[in-house]
C-alpha cells in the first residue's frame, strides 16, 4: 500500500513529524515501511506558463518558436520540439536556471540560430513516470487544465511536493490498505486525532427514488452477503479533477475518466472497491448476483472472452453475466465517453470466493486483493455515499433518492474481555488500568470495566484481525512500544540442540555416499498414475494416494516408489550425454489401504540408489568398466556397516518383483531379534523398462529407514590387531543350481564353530562334467584364534563340522 502523506494529511495533523521519523514509527509499531518515495526529484524554478503563440522555426521543420507568459515581467521566447504544443495551452516551462531531475540545467541556448529562454516539459521530464499519465498524455509535453493559474510553481500544481510511504503489510493487517485505515493507524501512533469524511453532509438527492430505476437481488446469500447500488443521471464524462489525478498516481493507479476515478479513488479511501456501470446497458436496471452457470461466457474489461465455472460468483443483468464480482467489470456494461446514467455498486463478497476467481482466470487487480482479504462490511454504505457525492460534484450527475439494497452483515463491534493480570504477565510490563483505557482510546477502541480487573474492548469490524484477548495484548504491545518492555535474563536450564537418531543416520548416509562419488537428487512427490503400478516391492498391498486437485494427469498421486523418479532423472541425464550415474535420494513414499481417504496415508522414509553407466573415465592404460549388480550391492553394504549392522544381520535373498529383472534381482533383509524385518530390494532394472527408457543396464536399490533407525548403531568397537596367524582352508562342493551360496556361507557359520573368522565364496562354476542342474561353488575359509597359533587338527576338525554340514543340508558333494 502507497501512503501520500500529502493525502494523509486531510485526515490527521502531520505537522512536526518528517516523513523518515513517521516512517520510523510505523515501523516500530509493527507495520514496517519499504520505501519513503519522494515525489519531487529534483525540480527547481518550474511554474505554468501560458504559449501566447507558436511559429515554425524558420531553420528547422521540427522545430517551432513558442511565446510563453511564465508569470513573468517579461514573456519568454522558447524553441520547442513537440509535436503536441500549441497556442492557448498551459504548460510546464523550465525556465533559465532551472535544475530538472538527472542533473539537467536549463541555460539560454540558440537552437538554429533562435534564443530560447528556457524549456516547456514533459512528464518524463519532471521526473513523474509517464504511464500512470491519461493515455493522451503520455506523449509530447505535458498539457495541463485550462483553469491552472500561471506562474505557480509546477510542484504545487501536480503534487510533487509529496512523500510516498510504501507500506509491507501482512495479511492480517487488511485494515491498512486504505488511507482511513493508515489515518487510524498514524493517529494511535501519535496519539493525535482523525478527521474523517461525512459524505452525507454533501450529498444532495432529488426526490425521485432509485428503486423506481433500478432493482437488486442476491441469491448467492453465502457469497455476497451485501449488495448496494445508488443510481445517478445525466453525468459528463471526462477528465476527474488535477488535485485526484495526482493522488491516483502517488498510489501508483493511472487516471482514466472522472467516473473511473471516482471510484478508484474511493477504493483508495476507503478500502471499499466500487464499480459503476453504464446504467442503459443494463436491462430494465434490474441486476441479480448469482453464481455463474456451467458454460456461460463474458468478455471483461481487457477484451478477453472467459469461460465461466459454476464456483465463479457474477454480477448478472437481464440473466446474462456484466461483471465478475470483485475481480472484473464487463466490456458490454463499461462507462465510455458516452454513458450519462451511472449505477453505482458497494458490496460484500466472500474472499475465498474471490480468490479462487482472481487466480484461476489470472486476473489480479487492486479490488479482487482487498476482497480477498475481507473488506470492512460497515464501510460498504459510506463508500456508496462518499462515491456518489463526488460524481455529482466533478461528474455533474442527479443523485435519485435512496439506497436499493439487497442483505446485509453485521457491522456491530466485537466484544472481548481482556485481563489486566494477563495483559501485564504476557508482556512483563505493570501497566495501570488508566494507561492500558489510554492506549486503547488511541487506537478508538470503545471500553469500560467488565468487571474488577477485566476491561471490555469494543472491536471495531475495521479490524477484522483481532478475534482475541491476545491480539489486543498484541496491540498494547505494539503502541506502548516494544523498546518499552523490561528486559529480564533467561532463567531455568538450558538444553543443547542436537539431533535426532534419524535425523543423524540421514545426514551419515548422505555424508558417506556424497564421499564416495554419488550425486544426491531430489525428485518430485508427485508421479503419474502408471508409474506407482510399475515398482511395488515396498506397498504391503497398499495403493496409491490420488490428489483432489493434481497439477496436471502427470503428477495424479503420491509416489510409492523412489525409483520412477530416479529413472525419469537418469533418462534426462542420458539425453543430454551424461550416461554415467551414480545417485541416490532419500525421500519419503506414501500408500492407503483405503479407497476414499479417511486418515492419514502411511508415509515412511526410503533411501533409493540408482547405479548407470560405467565406473571411472577413459585412460591411456585401462577402460573404465561397466557397472553390475555387485557394485550397488556393495554401495549398501558400506552403508549398512557404518550403521553398525554387520554381515549377520543382512541377508539376502533371490526376487522377482515387479519393475526388477527376474533373474537379476533380490530382497534384502535385517534380522531384529528373532524377527527377520524385510528391508528392500535391489537389482537390475527390467530389460523391456530399459529399452523403453532408452537406457544402458541401470541397477536400482530402495531399502526402507525405519527398521535402520531401530536397529543402527553409533557405537564404534575396536579390537587388537590379531597377534596369531591365521588359517585358511578352501573347499569346492558342488550343489544344485538352486541353492544359493548366501545359504552355504550361513550354514557353514553356524557349524564351524568359533574358530572361524571369515567365509568367502571366490568361484562358482557350472558345467557338463558336474551334472545337468548343477553347480560348484568354492569358498574360502579363514580360522583364528586370538590367544595362540591354532593347530592342524583343529582347524581340520572344524573343517570337517562345516563339510558334513552342508552334505546334511544341502546333499553337497566336496570336490577332490
Amino acid at each position: 500500500m502507497r501512503v501520500s502523506t500529502e493525502w494523509l494529511s486531510d485526515y490527521i495533523s502531520l505537522e512536526g513529524v518528517p516523513a523518515e521519523e513517521l516512517a520510523s514509527r510505523i515501523t516500530s509499531a509493527g507495520i514496517e515501511i519499504d520505501v519513503i518515495e519522494d515525489r519531487n526529484q529534483g525540480i527547481n524554478k518550474v511554474v505554468v506558463g501560458y504559449v501566447k503563440s507558436k511559429e515554425k522555426h524558420p531553420d528547422a521543420d521540427k522545430l517551432n518558436i513558442c511565446i510563453v507568459d511564465a508569470g513573468q515581467e517579461e514573456d519568454l521566447q522558447i524553441v520547442c520540439g513537440a509535436k503536441n504544443v500549441d497556442a492557448g495551452q498551459k504548460v510546464p516551462v523550465a525556465m533559465v536556471g532551472a535544475k530538472l531531475p538527472g542533473g539537467l540545467d536549463i541555460k539560454k541556448a540558440k537552437l538554429r540560430g533562435v534564443l530560447s529562454q528556457g524549456m516547456i516539459c514533459s512528464a518524463k521530464e519532471l521526473g513523474m513516470n509517464d504511464k500512470l499519465l491519461p493515455k493522451e498524455l503520455q506523449e509530447g509535453i505535458l498539457v495541463l487544465p485550462e483553469g491552472t493559474d500561471v506562474g505557480v510553481p509546477i510542484v504545487n500544481v501536480l503534487g510533487l511536493n509529496d512523500q510516498v510511504l510504501e507500506l509491507d503489510l501482512t495479511p492480517n493487517r487488511s485494515d491498512c490498505l486504505s488511507m482511513l485505515g493508515a489515518a487510524y493507524e498514524v493517529s494511535a501512533i501519535l496519539g493525535r486525532e482523525i478527521t474523517l469524511p461525512k459524505p452525507e453532509k454533501e450529498l444532495v438527492e432529488v426526490s425521485d427514488p432509485a428503486a423506481k430505476h433500478i432493482s437488486v437481488s442476491i441469491e448467492a446469500e453465502e457469497q455476497c452477503p451485501h449488495y448496494a447500488a445508488r443510481y445517478i443521471t445525466g453525468v459528463k464524462v471526462g477528465t476527474s479533477p488535477l488535485w485526484m489525478q495526482n493522488r491516483l498516481m502517488a498510489a501508483g493507479v493511472r487516471p482514466i475518466n472522472n467516473i473511473v476515478d471516482i471510484t478508484n479513488y474511493v477504493m483508495l479511501e476507503y478500502g471499499q472497491p466500487l464499480h459503476a456501470f453504464d446504467g442503459d446497458q443494463l436491462t430494465d436496471g434490474s441486476v441479480l448476483v448469482r453464481m455463474a452457470k456451467a458454460g456461460e461466457t463474458m468478455t471483461t474489461l481487457d477484451g478477453q472472452e472467459r469461460r465461466l465455472e459454476p464456483h465463479m460468483l457474477v454480477i448478472t443483468a437481464g440473466g446474462k453475466p456484466v461483471a465478475l464480482a470483485g475481480v472484473m467489470g464487463g466490456l458490454d456494461s463499461e462507462v465510455t465517453d458516452n454513458t450519462v446514467n451511472i449505477f453505482l455498486e458497494s458490496a460484500k463478497f466472500d474472499g475465498g470466493t474471490v480468490r479462487k476467481t482472481s487466480r484461476q482466470l489470472g486476473l489480479r487487480s487492486e479490488a479482487s486483493s482487498r476482497f480477498e482479504k475481507e473488506v470492512d462490511p460497515a464501510r460498504v454504505i459510506p463508500a456508496l455515499n462518499r462515491a456518489t457525492a463526488l460524481i455529482a460534484k466533478y461528474a455533474g450527475g442527479t443523485v435519485h433518492q435512496g439506497i436499493v439494497e439487497a442483505g446485509a452483515v453485521n457491522s456491530k463491534p466485537k466484544l472481548i474481555e481482556l485481563s489486566l493480570e494477563k495483559l501485564n504477565s504476557c508482556l512483563g510490563t505493570d501497566l495501570s488500568l488508566l494507561e492500558v483505557k489510554t492506549i486503547f482510546a488511541r487506537l478508538h477502541f470503545a471500553c469500560g470495566d467488565a468487571a474488577t480487573g477485566l476491561i471490555e474492548v469494543e472491536v471495531p469490524t475495521r479490524r477484522g484481525d483481532i478475534q482475541l484477548d491476545v491480539d489486543l495484548i498484541e496491540e498494547i504491545a505494539r503502541l506502548y512500544g516494544y523498546d518499552n518492555i523490561p528486559t529480564t535474563a533467561i532463567e531455568g536450564p538450558t538444553t543443547p540442540g542436537t539431533l535426532t537418531k534419524s535425523q543423524a543416520i540421514r545426514r551419515g548416509i548422505r555424508r558417506m555416499l556424497t564421499h564416495a562419488g554419488w550425486q544426491e537428487v531430489l525428485g518430485y512427490s508427485f508421479i503419474h498414475p502408471q508409474q506407482s503400478e510399475t515398482f511395488t516391492s515396498l506397498g504391503d498391498g497398499g495403493k496409491a494416494v490420488k490428489l483432489a486437485m493434481p497439477m496436471s494427469e502427470d503428477r495424479g498421486v503420491l509416489r510409492t516408489s523412489l525409483i520412477p523418479q530416479l529413472l525419469d532423472i537418469a533418462v534426462y541425464n542420458a539425453n543430454r550425454k551424461h550416461p554415467d550415474l551414480a545417485m541416490f535420494e532419500i525421500g519419503n513414499v506414501f500408500h492407503t489401504h483405503e479407497d476414499t481417504l479417511t486418515k492419514q496415508p502411511l508415509e515412511r522414509p526410503v533411501l533409493g540408489l540408482l547405479l548407470t553407466g560405467r565406473l571411472g573415465s577413459k585412460q591411456w592404460n585401462m577402460q573404465p568398466e561397466k557397472v553390475d549388480f555387485f557394485d550397488l550391492k556393495g554401495a549398501l553394504e558400506t552403508v549398512f556397516e557404518m550403521l553398525g549392522l554387520d554381515g549377520e544381520q543382512i541377508t539376502y535373498a533371490a526376487d522377482q518383483p515387479d519393475g526388477f529383472h527376474p533373474g537379476r534381482s533380490a530382497s534384502v533383509y535385517v534380522q531384529n531379534g528373532s524377527t527377520k524385518v524385510k528391508l528392500g530390494t535391489l537389482g537390475q532394472v527390467h530389460p523391456q523398462l530399459q529399452q523403453d527408457k532408452d537406457l544402458e543396464d541401470t541397477y536400482v536399490a530402495e531399502i526402507l529407514l525405519d527398521p535402520l533407525y531401530e536397529l543402527a548403531s553409533s557405537r564404534v568397537q575396536y579390537r587388537d590387531l590379531p597377534r596369531f596367524p591365521a588359517m585358511e582352508r578352501d573347499l569346492a562342493v558342488v550343489v544344485d543350481e538352486a541353492v544359493e551360496a548366501g545359504s552355504l556361507i550361513r550354514v557353514i557359520h553356524e557349524h564351524a564353530g568359533e574358530l572361524l573368522q571369515n567365509v568367502q565364496v571366490f568361484d562358482v562354476f557350472t558345467g557338463s562334467k558336474l551334472g545337468e542342474g548343477k553347480k560348484s561353488v568354492a569358498i574360502s575359509l579363514t580360522y583364528r584364534h586370538h590367544e595362540r597359533t591354532l593347530t592342524d587338527e583343529e582347524v581340520a576338525a572344524a573343517n570337517e563340522k562345516a563339510v558334513q554340514a552342508l552334505e546334511q543340508t544341502f546333499g553337497a558333494e566336496l570336490r577332490k
